[in-house]
């Protein structure tokens, strides 16, 4: 009697072959979620860089100067509610201004913290500017916006 050779797998081959396919496909899966989180977490710091940005640009922008304190305010940018928390408080420098502005998500579930105070962590990002009361350039020489160098102190452009 010979023996005949037998063709295929058995159960126990299969069963190994999946388990390593589906360990390796759910590697893969963990991989691709992870992805799709930075990917979202980035888009979110970018746009509240923006908003914290474009704050800090109105202040510095308006002819007024602003005031010492905090304030903030809800915005809508992006199909999305965010805040913005501004403080402006003075330097070591006389006549310059700090100006810090955070950004968050608006929403009061994810953010809220157990004893009722914001924790500080909350905040997505964080934009400082600076705002002066010079009236001249510091170097004491006048720039000529016409684009012919600058100015000397008798107000002729230099050559």
């Amino acid at each position: 009697m010979s023996r005949r050779a037998a063709h295929g797998f058995t159960l126990v081959e299969v069963l190994v072959a999946l388990m390593v396919v589906a360990l390796g496909m759910s590697a893969v899966l963990a991989s691709l979620v992870s992805a799709a989180d930075s990917a979202a977490r980035l888009r979110d710091v970018t746009q509240a860089e923006w908003i914290a940005l474009n704050q800090v640009a109105l202040v510095r922008l308006n002819l007024s100067a602003p005031r010492e304190g905090r304030s903030e305010e809800d915005v809508d940018y992006a199909n999305r509610r965010w805040r913005w928390r501004s403080e402006v408080e003075k330097t070591e420098i006389p006549g310059l201004l700090r100006i810090t502005v955070r950004v968050r998500e608006l929403d009061a579930a994810q953010f809220a913290a157990p004893d009722g105070e914001e924790a500080s962590l909350d905040w997505l990002a964080t934009a400082v500017g600076f705002r002066g009361d010079a009236v001249s350039a510091a170097s004491g020489e006048i720039p000529d916006w016409r684009g012919q160098g600058l100015a000397g102190s008798g107000g002729e452009a230099a050559k």
